[in-house]
């Protein structure tokens, strides 16, 4: 065998193993290990994250809650992260979470697959949302200060559409440009963090104690009760920390999926925790003026503390580095809910499916399932104009939404048993605990995300998770019971390895 002969083994080994699930290799398989890991470190992006709600943090806890709480939240996710991974080198393939829900349950897999699919994909849609229109918040404050652009609801709609087209775009030129981005996209969030905090650290010519950042609890939310505001405030380092599903859904383009996909899923979650804590306490450490900072007038209280810690013009630099990451964080996300619209779609579950699964033949990526992802978080902006809460609540469905699909395989793998079949990376007899305790955990932020998070509860500050959430659950169910059940079988297989075969022979032609 030559040196060509082992270069080409993995992909052929991946293409074998997709044969194997019953899918031909329609994707360009060209990413590397660490092109997987970034684009979920990408995806949860802690300068996004972190930073979009950490005004709601210093109102709901106040330092102490988002100090602690992020490596309290940051423990369970990785254990919902492992038995996500496990799983994954099961089944490397572009569908992730509803296919693996389809081969793990014990009986009416279409069901669980169904279900599934549709949390997993509304979330994803919600999440490319949130994240985009964090973006387009951030650069509204820059445009604000810089050039009077005034900061209105209008005004960042407007952004977030040019944003979304913009994604839209890249991710139309193929994966290739993308994982280049991607690759830069975890430089820039690694060397961001350790610019910001070391200019945060460097310049103000004051800084808060340590007893104030890590001890001082603020509460502004109206409820008498500190563990429950402690709670709440939860949501800052959960809504961060998702996402990490990317590393699943792009297997099919990925070589040595049944290892790097795992990996990517862990090593973006663990690299994530580490440099979003220090991006926390650097940031606490400069503020100026606590009320100040949390009723800025730009609507981005990390933005008021920049500029009061280092100057207006330092200030502004710091915000480009945010809206650069958040940017970069943006297109992974179109990327990821692209392959996933395509897989759902390869397997009949979105109505027009035979449209969302083609394959653009030049660039083999699919280019119409990228501006389905792109035109739904626009659509599921679009209520910021009228109101904040409503939109509020489409990016609280995305983080329960998102972890109700997570979590669902990996109890399911715990009710399997001795009779999971592992991939080459598993966690052995530690696989079933750490599916329990995750599994608990969800259950527990599943509920916790749903309670008033402001008193007295009114119709601005009412949470309408629980009523979103209602919608999607009931409409999926409606959906099931009256016509999906009775064609929806869950994944299809492309057809015999002969079939596959001629697929995949086409689509070299053609490229």
């Amino acid at each position: 065998m030559d040196v060509s002969d082992k270069q080409a083994e993995p992909a052929d080994e991946d293409s074998a193993r997709l044969h194997q699930l019953g899918y031909a290799q329609e994707l360009r398989r060209t990413m590397s290990t660490f092109s997987n890991f970034a684009v979920s470190f990408t995806i949860i992006s802690i300068l996004s994250g972190c930073l979009t709600l950490y005004g709601f943090g210093m109102k709901t806890g106040g330092p102490a809650a988002m100090i602690w709480g992020w490596p309290l939240v940051g423990l369970f996710v990785i254990l919902v992260g492992l038995g996500m991974a496990e799983v994954c080198s099961s089944y490397p393939t572009a569908g992730g979470l509803y296919y693996w829900a389809a081969k793990l349950a014990p009986r009416n897999g279409a069901a669980w697959a169904w279900f599934t699919g549709w949390f997993n994909l509304i979330g994803q849609i919600a999440v490319t949302a949130g994240i985009d229109f964090g973006a387009a918040l951030f650069l509204n404050a820059f445009l604000d200060l810089q050039f009077g652009f005034e900061a209105t609801p209008g005004n960042t709609i407007l952004l977030l559409a040019i944003i979304l087209v913009i994604h839209g775009l890249l991710n139309t030129f193929g994966v290739r440009i993308v994982a280049i981005l991607n690759t830069v996209s975890v430089w820039w969030h690694l060397v961001g963090v350790l610019v910001i905090v070391g200019v945060l650290v460097v310049v103000p010519a004051k800084h808060q104690d340590a007893s104030f950042v890590f001890g001082e609890f603020v509460n502004n939310t109206g409820w008498a009760s500190p563990v429950y505001v402690f709670l709440l405030g939860l949501l800052l380092a959960q809504y961060t920390l998702t996402g990490y599903d990317a590393s699943a859904h792009m297997t099919e383009e990925t070589k040595n999926a049944a290892k790097a996909g795992p990996r990517g899923i862990i090593n973006s979650i663990l690299v994530s925790l580490v440099a979003g804590w220090i991006l926390l306490i650097g940031l606490t450490f400069a503020i100026q003026d606590y009320e100040g900072a949390a009723g800025s007038e730009t609507g981005v209280p990390p933005a008021q503390i920049f500029i009061d810690a280092t100057g207006e013009q330092t200030g502004k630099f710091l915000l480009l580095i945010c809206i650069g990451a958040q940017l970069f964080c943006g297109m992974a996300s179109v990327t990821a809910n692209s392959r996933m619209i395509y897989a759902f779609a390869r397997d009949g579950a979105i109505p027009g499916s035979g449209f969302w699964h083609r394959i653009n033949k030049r660039t083999q990526t699919p280019t119409n399932a990228v501006w389905l992802a792109a035109g739904g978080a626009l659509l599921l902006a679009l209520p910021y104009l009228w109101s904040a809460t409503a939109y509020a609540a489409v990016t609280s469905i995305a983080v329960v939404g998102l972890y109700v699909a997570y979590v669902i395989p990996v109890f399911l793998r715990v009710r399997k048993g001795d009779d999971f079949e592992p991939g080459p990376w598993n966690l052995g007899k530690w696989g079933k605990p750490i599916g329990i305790v995750a599994t608990v955990w969800v259950c527990f932020i599943f509920v916790l995300f749903m309670l008033p998070q402001g008193s007295p509860v009114t119709i601005d500050s009412f949470n309408y998770t629980p009523i979103a959430f209602l919608v999607v659950l009931g409409g999926a169910a409606v959906w099931w019971f009256a016509s999906a059940r009775k064609w929806f079988t869950g994944p299809k297989v492309q057809g015999s390895e002969a079939e596959l075969a001629a697929v995949e022979k086409e689509l070299k032609e053609l490229g």
